[in-house]
């Protein structure tokens, strides 16, 4: 297994597990994760998989006090990391991804972009809807906001680039595209993305755990519904 691990800030080291993004790859990652963070190692409070990296958060003063010399608490880390990294058991079967069908209305104020992404890519909406929920996605990763999912395996026809003027306010549910990959905004917050639909399902729990619907390595699948259906699914 090649790595190269780099520190990232002065309470975090970055462990690069992959060159690129490939679904198998991902996986392992996510598995890799989970063995790393087994270990329970000292001063580590938490490590978080991404799509080619693993990101591991530590207490420096935690790791002297664990033994790690103070001129040196990067190196002694790395080769803690190392050090587990080579027992992973490269045979382990990868656990099989969860499924998760995610219901959307698309278009209409659910999906104000829509119309637009279907000119810009020379379809109808109603093909740019079907071939968006034909596909089956793959989180990569959360990010920006608590419970963003990065989906990766959006069709290549809908590729579209982000809006040249964000939104200051994007609903919560909001299913939305841009530089290939396919988004799902969890809360009320800012975003660039072209809007095609809405969910209503809830992505984020506060208070709750997991306070997150979807996980890293989670697939995808959506289906789309009618504005009734919307309604008679959407929790408070």
């Amino acid at each position: 297994m090649n790595v190269r691990i780099f520190p990232l800030g002065d309470q975090a080291l970055v462990v690069e597990l992959a060159d690129r993004i490939e679904m198998n790859s991902v996986r392992r990652i996510h598995a890799v994760c989970d063995w790393l963070a087994a270990a329970a190692l000292p001063g580590v409070s938490e490590w978080v998989p991404a799509a080619t990296t693993v990101t591991l958060f530590y207490s420096a003063t935690k790791l002297v006090a664990a033994g790690a010399p103070a001129s040196d608490v990067v190196g002694w880390l790395a080769d803690r990391v190392r050090e587990r990294l080579a027992t992973f058991p490269v045979s382990n079967e990868l656990p099989v991804p969860r499924l998760v069908e995610m219901p959307v209305c698309y278009g209409g104020e659910f999906g104000p972009d829509l119309e637009e992404v279907a000119a810009r890519v020379k379809l109808s909406a109603a093909e740019v809807i079907a071939r968006h929920s034909a596909a089956e996605y793959f989180v990569l990763q959360l990010g920006f906001a608590p419970g963003f999912p990065y989906l990766r395996g959006l069709p290549e026809a809908l590729a579209v680039p982000r809006r040249d003027t964000p939104r200051v306010a994007v609903p919560a549910g909001s299913v939305a595209i841009a530089n290939g990959q396919c988004g799902i905004y969890p809360v009320v917050i800012p975003g660039g993305w072209n809007l095609i639909g809405r969910t209503p399902c809830k992505l984020f729990f506060p208070g709750q755990e997991p306070f997150v619907l979807l996980q890293p390595g989670d697939r995808v699948k959506f289906r789309a519904i009618s504005v009734d259906e919307f309604a008679d699914l959407k929790t408070p």
